[in-house]
C-alpha cells in the first residue's frame, strides 16, 4: 500500500547530504519537525521547520537526554492508521501522524576511538535516536524510517516516482535496515562494556559488523560472499591496496593468515608465504632479500599463486625477485618508487601496503549453522617455566632461539603439523594430516625436494606430542638433530629413549598448538 507522507521528523548527528533531501520534502509539501543542531542546520539552509519543543509543548531537559521521548512524538509514529481505536485516541489528543523518520545516531564508535574518558563515552550513547528508529521500524506498514544518509537518494526517488508517497515494499526494506542498525549499535555498546569489565565470555554475545565490500564470490564461484568489519573504526581494515585486481574471498583469507604469522616475527626482516591459509615458507633474517629468498626456497611450487607478506619495505632488488614468479598478493610495509614501477607491470598482482596495519589479536570465532564457538587467541609460543630439555644432549643459546621460531610457525600450520627449520627458515612443512606420521613424511619429502642439503642438523617442531616413536624416527633418519614438541603422551619415555639413542636433542614445551 502506498501512503502519503505529510509530516517528517529529522534528527541526525551527521548533517551531510541534507540539502537534496530538504528539496524533495519541500517539493511534496512535507512538514518537517526537528530539534537542536539538526533544526539549526535546516534553518540555515533556508527551509521551514517546526522546532520539536514547540511541536510537543515541552522543552528538552537533562542536558538534552530527554527531547524526542514524548507521547506526541511516539504516538504519532506508532499508531496504526487502520485501527479505529487508535484513530480516536489520536483525535482526542490532537496528535498528528508522523509518517517519515530520518535519524542517525550519536557517533558512539568515533568517540570510543578518540576518547578514553568513560563518562564522555557514556554521554554519547544515543537513547532517543534508537527509540525513534525502533518505533518507526516496528510500524513500517504506516511509517517510513531512514537511518543511513546513503539511502536519501532512494527515498527521494521513491517520493518522485510515487508523487510524495512511499510503498510498503520500500518501508519494509528500510525497516530491516533500521533494526540492523539498532542491533549493530547496541552490540558495539555491549562489547565496549564487556571489554571495560574484562568479560571475555558474556552470557549473551552479539558480533557486530559493517559490510565493507561485496566480493565477487566466495571460496568457489557458485558461493556468494561479502567482507565485514568488526571494529569501531568500521570503514577500513588498516591496509591499503595500491594496485591490482579486486581482492577475492580466498585472497582475504590467505592475507589474514599471513598477517597473523607476520605479526609474530619481530626481531628481523620476516617473510611469510601462504597458500590455502597454510604457510609454505617462513623466514627471518637481518637482510630482507635473504629473508625473501629463504622463504620462497622452502616450497617454490606451493608458493605459485600464493600470498606473500613482508614486515619490511620492498625495494627494486626484491621487486625483481617477486616478478620472477606468479603471485596473487604481495603485502609489505611500504614500496619504493622503483619497486612499484616493476611490480605494476604485473597487471593483476594485488599490491597491499600494510604500513599502518595493527593486529588486535581479538578472539577467534568459528560459526556452524545455528551456533558458534569463541576462543581466545593462541598467543603463547613457549612457556619458559614448562620448557624442558628431556635428552642427554643440551641446547646452545642459538638453538633455543631457533626452536622458538620453529614452534611459533608450527602453531599456524593446520594440525597435525610438522615444521622443519634451518637457520630461522622453514625447509619443509607437513600440514593438515589425520596422521602425525604422514605429516612427518610430507615435511621430509618437501625438504628433500627443495633443500636437501639443509635437512642435516635441522630442527623439527610438532604441534602436539608424538603418540609413537615412528614419526620421530622418520625425522631422525632424514637428518633432524633437534625436536621440539609439547610432550604428554603415555609413551613419552619411549620417545625420549629413541632420541637419546639417536643422540639428538629434544624439548618438551608443555604447550600444545592444535590449529583445526
Amino acid at each position: 500500500m502506498n501512503l502519503k507522507v505529510k509530516n517528517a521528523l529529522i534528527s541526525v548527528a551527521n548533517k551531510e547530504n541534507l540539502i537534496s533531501l530538504l528539496k524533495a520534502l519541500k517539493k511534496f509539501n512535507i512538514n518537517i519537525i526537528s530539534s537542536g543542531g539538526t533544526y539549526n542546520s535546516i534553518k540555515k539552509l533556508g527551509y521551514q521547520c517546526t522546532e520539536l519543543s514547540k511541536y510537543t509543548g515541552f522543552k528538552e531537559m537533562l542536558d538534552g537526554r530527554v527531547k524526542t521521548l514524548h507521547p506526541k512524538i511516539h504516538a504519532g509514529i506508532l499508531h496504526d492508521r487502520q485501527n479505529k481505536k487508535h484513530k480516536n485516541e489520536m483525535y482526542k489528543q490532537n496528535f498528528p501522524a508522523i509518517d517519515l523518520i530520518i535519524v542517525n545516531f550519536y557517533p558512539f564508535q568515533k568517540i570510543v576511538l578518540n576518547i578514553k574518558n568513560p563518562n564522555q563515552i557514556i554521554e554519547n550513547i544515543d537513547i532517543g535516536g534508537p527509540t525513534l528508529v525502533r518505533a518507526a521500524a516496528k510500524n513500517f506498514k504506516n511509517v517510513t524510517i531512514v537511518t543511513n544518509r546513503n539511502d536519501y537518494r532512494s527515498l527521494i526517488k521513491e517520493l518522485e516516482n510515487l508523487k510524495g508517497k512511499t510503498s510498503l515494499k520500500f518501508r519494509e526494506l528500510m525497516s530491516s535496515k533500521a533494526f540492523g542498525l539498532t542491533a549493530y549499535y547496541d552490540a558495539m555498546i555491549a562489547n565496549w562494556f564487556n571489554k571495560k569489565l574484562k568479560i571475555e565470555f558474556p552470557e549473551r554475545k552479539t558480533i557486530f559488523g559493517r559490510k565493507l565490500q561485496k566480493l565477487r564470490y566466495g571460496e568457489n564461484p557458485h558461493q556468494q560472499s561479502s567482507l565485514y568489519v568488526n571494529d569501531y573504526d568500521d570503514e577500513q581494515l588498516g591496509f591499503n591496496q595500491v594496485h591490482g585486481k579486486e581482492l577475492s574471498y580466498n585472497n582475504y583469507s590467505d592475507m589474514f593468515a599471513s598477517l597473523e604469522i607476520l605479526d609474530t616475527l619481530k626481531k628481523n626482516s620476516g617473510t611469510v608465504i601462504i597458500k590455502h591459509t597454510n604457510p609454505c615458507g617462513v623466514s627471518e633474517n637481518k637482510i630482507p632479500i635473504i629473508s625473501f629468498k629463504n622463504a620462497y626456497a622452502s616450497d617454490p611450487i606451493s608458493a605459485f599463486g600464493g600470498v606473500i607478506a613482508c614486515n619490511y619495505r620492498i625495494n627494486k632488488k626484491i621487486a625483481n625477485e617477486i616478478t620472477k614468479n606468479f603471485l596473487e598478493v604481495i603485502l609489505a610495509k611500504g614500496f619504493d618508487n622503483e619497486s612499484l614501477k616493476i611490480l605494476k607491470r604485473k597487471k593483476n598482482l594485488r599490491i597491499i601496503d600494510i604500513s599502518n596495519f595493527k593486529l588486535k589479536r581479538l578472539a577467534s570465532i568459528k560459526i556452524f549453522d545455528g551456533s558458534f564457538l569463541i576462543q581466545s587467541k593462541d598467543n603463547i609460543v613457549l612457556d619458559r617455566k614448562k620448557l624442558k630439555c628431556v635428552t642427554k644432549l643440551k641446547p646452545t643459546k642459538k638453538e633455543l632461539a631457533e626452536i622458538k621460531f620453529a614452534f611459533n610457525v608450527c602453531k599456524y600450520v593446520k594440525s597435525n603439523a610438522i615444521v622443519l627449520c634451518n637457520n630461522f627458515s622453514t625447509i619443509g612443512i607437513g600440514a593438515g594430516q589425520p596422521s602425525r606420521l604422514d605429516s612427518c613424511k610430507i615435511a621430509i619429502q618437501k625438504a628433500k625436494q627443495f633443500q636437501s642439503s639443509k635437512i642435516k642438523y635441522s630442527i623439527a617442531a610438532s604441534d602436539a606430542f608424538f603418540p609413537f616413536a615412528d614419526g620421530m624416527n622418520a625425522l631422525i633418519k632424514a637428518g633432524v638433530k633437534t625436536i621440539i614438541q609439547p610432550g604428554g603422551s603415555i609413551r613419552d619415555q619411549e620417545v625420549i629413549n629413541a632420541a637419546n639413542k639417536a643422540k639428538i636433542k629434544m624439548f618438551f614445551t608443555g604447550v600444545r598448538h592444535f590449529n583445526h
